[in-house]
């Protein structure tokens, strides 16, 4: 059965805390989102709250203003206040491409999809950080081959769940309502795991759709530094303990489950130690506070999860600000500043802006969102865009400019 797309609404939510900055940035993507019918919740401590009162936008956004470090905490406050047929979340370092809605909400248009899952590209605005993966009932991801361009709709395999990331996806609010939302016992990390294994119990269908895309730039926080370096392990340790108890009852095996995942942290700290980012005694602190972390998992309450009642407000459809036609720009880099002004005052006029600057290099590319609204990517004229590219090619600016453009042109 099918559900007319046009008819489907989605409440996007975006939980932020102690970043308004980044929140601001995020927004101001979400601002722009192209071909979707949508209202915007924001649940943030009272920084990222007054960050978002002075934006010009401001009165199109719910606010609920929330200061506990517990994401899911937030995250349900955000479904309550959510009256569209689906919700979708990304997190306030990340911004989403043009048309990362429009791709997730086609595919609800099936009746037999619940949640959806979109790719997500790292810092460099390139690389993707993840596609498709599942996970089992110890946590760990597998990645899984999916078509690249066409949305793949999953059963749950057995004894796992199709994994979704909290930066990008979407469910049904009916189903996420039943569930109760996310589990208020995992405080940061693991929190859409747990909704992914509890979607798979229930029987339901996950759609990974790749042309939904969100960059990520993994913002600094207190568990991590602006260098991505990690901080603190405690919440992971915690995560970590609160799953196991939830989805894998084999108690017996939980100690040798959190050893390998304990493993895998100190290598990733250690790696981290070689490249400059961590001191050596910063390591035996780290892994004490993921060992804390599972010693207060064991004991700490694990809530029942009641219904999440129907939204007490209507829908606050968002005017986008993505009014006018998709619009390239190119240009030596010798030229950005005038091109810069140019696609600030063509994305000030409704514009979806692509900006395009090549330099007579063979450099990698990177892309990034303006505040102003325009998508930046930079790199040598001959360097690769796409990680599978040769590392060297011969181009004639022309052709460059076509290449990228097409490469974009289903995202945005």
């Amino acid at each position: 059965m099918t559900t007319p797309r046009a008819s489907l609404r989605a409440s996007v939510v975006i939980v932020s805390r102690g970043r308004p900055d980044t929140l601001c940035l995020c927004l101001a993507g979400v601002a722009r989102l192209r071909r979707a019918t949508y209202e915007v919740i924001v649940v943030a401590d009272p920084g990222g709250c007054a960050a978002a009162r002075a934006l010009p936008f401001a009165r199109q956004l719910k606010l609920i203003e929330f200061n506990r470090a517990n994401i899911s905490e937030a995250r349900n406050l955000g479904i309550a206040q959510a009256a569209g047929d689906v919700v979708a979340f990304i997190d306030d370092d990340a911004v989403p491409e043009p048309r990362w809605l429009d791709h997730l909400l086609a595919v609800f248009a099936d009746t037999r999809v619940a949640a959806a899952g979109g790719f997500v590209r790292g810092r460099n605005g390139i690389s993707f950080q993840w596609k498709a993966r599942t996970v089992d009932d110890t946590g760990q991801a597998h990645p899984i081959e999916v078509s690249d361009t066409r949305a793949t709709l999953l059963a749950p395999p057995a004894g796992r769940a199709v994994k979704t990331e909290g930066t990008n996806m979407a469910v049904r609010r009916d189903v996420l309502a039943d569930l109760g939302g996310f589990d208020p016992a995992y405080r940061f990390y693991m929190d859409e795991t747990d909704l992914n294994m509890r979607l798979a119990r229930a029987g339901h269908a996950t759609a990974i759709v790749p042309l939904a895309q969100v960059h990520h730039a993994y913002a600094s926080s207190t568990r991590r530094s602006a260098d991505r370096a990690v901080t603190d392990l405690r919440d992971i340790g915690a995560s970590q303990m609160v799953f196991l108890r939830r989805h894998h009852p084999d108690a017996e095996a939980w100690p040798g489950i959190i050893g390998t995942v304990r493993a895998e942290q100190r290598k990733r700290l250690l790696e981290q130690m070689v490249d400059g980012r961590l001191e050596p005694g910063d390591i035996g602190r780290i892994l004490r506070g993921f060992d804390a972390g599972v010693t207060e998992a064991r004991a700490r309450a694990l809530p029942f999860m009641p219904r999440i009642p129907a939204s007490p407000r209507g829908f606050l459809p968002f005017a986008s600000r993505a009014t006018g036609p998709v619009e390239v720009l190119s240009g030596r880099i010798w030229s950005r500043a005038r091109l810069r002004r140019q696609a600030a005052e063509r994305a000030e006029q409704g514009a979806t802006v692509s900006l395009y600057l090549f330099s007579h290099t063979g450099l990698f590319h990177t892309v990034r969102f303006l505040p102003e609204g325009v998508w930046l990517q930079r790199g040598g004229l001959w360097g690769r865009s796409e990680r599978d590219d040769p590392v060297w090619r011969w181009w004639r600016f022309a052709s460059r400019v076509r290449r990228e453009t097409a490469r974009c042109a289903h995202l945005r």
